[in-house]
């Protein structure tokens, strides 16, 4: 029992946190600290790919319609009447463009990365911080009717790339350094949710061949209830994520981030 609730809780908080810019891989390692999760490192890693693969699927559903203009426009004309790039075609290669320089880091730095995921909570801490202060400098920014262009996916990858590290929101990473670049706020969150959904596909399937997801019957329960807890809870807040940006009340966020980072490092450095 002790275990299903655990994962219910891991659940909530991945679902929440993948979409609010409030890291969902430091507060997963936060969580997972404080509530005693016992798992092997290997399985604590599964469990928490697998509840990022659930956010990913939520942002599927929610966002089905422009990942089938992307779809489309990969396989579509590649230029319009004027000759210029097919909106759809280039929308699609700024996102495969965004993945590059995380899926690089993935691949070369898969195990040294794996390390930071074991209860490394001072690091998530002054990362949460980190992220506060990209948050709050983000919310100060002037609204803009500005697009992603070829150059902003590529700086935007490289907050994704950096963002891999516990603490560090891929959201609030994502989100603002576009909206710091100049980028229009609704158009900002969906990139950023956009162009997290190859990489994890991508990293579940690497799993998959390399038997990375070999777990006992319980861990498999486990496992599966905490990814439909966070499938419900991602569609909920992504839709929510969209309108909160939309409003510029990322600073409430930020102070959020700085409030957890500093109690984790306080904790973890002179209580626990």
């Amino acid at each position: 029992m002790e275990a299903i609730i655990q994962a219910i809780i891991l659940g909530i908080i991945q679902g929440l946190t993948e979409f609010l810019p409030v890291s969902s891989s430091g507060h997963l390692e936060l969580a997972k600290f404080f509530l005693g999760y016992e798992a092997s490192q290997s399985d604590s890693m599964v469990m928490t790919v697998t509840l990022h693969a659930a956010t990913a699927l939520s942002t599927i559903i929610v966002f089905r319609k422009d990942i089938l203009e992307i779809l489309s426009g990969l396989f579509g004309k590649i230029k319009n009447s004027d000759g210029e790039l097919n909106e759809s075609f280039s929308f699609s290669l700024k996102i495969i463009l965004s993945m590059i320089p995380a899926a690089f880091v993935g691949v070369m730095f898969d195990e040294q990365l794996e390390s930071l995921f074991n209860e490394q909570i001072v690091l998530v801490g002054v990362m949460l911080i980190l992220t506060g202060g990209l948050l709050f400098l983000a919310d100060r920014a002037k609204d803009s009717e500005k697009s992603v262009s070829f150059p902003n996916a590529i700086v935007i990858g490289i907050a994704q790339a950096i963002a891999i590290l516990p603490g560090i929101s891929r959201s609030g990473a994502t989100i603002g350094t576009s909206v710091l670049l100049g980028v229009d706020k609704s158009k900002s969150a969906r990139f950023s949710f956009l162009m997290v959904v190859p990489l994890i596909l991508g990293k579940m399937a690497k799993d998959l061949l390399d038997d990375e997801f070999a777990m006992s019957s319980e861990s498999l329960m486990q496992v599966g209830i905490g990814f439909v807890v966070a499938l419900i809870t991602g569609i909920i807040a992504c839709t929510w994520m969209i309108k909160i940006v939309e409003k510029s009340q990322l600073k409430y966020f930020a102070y959020y981030c700085f409030a957890m980072g500093i109690f984790a490092i306080i904790y973890k450095t002179f209580i626990y």
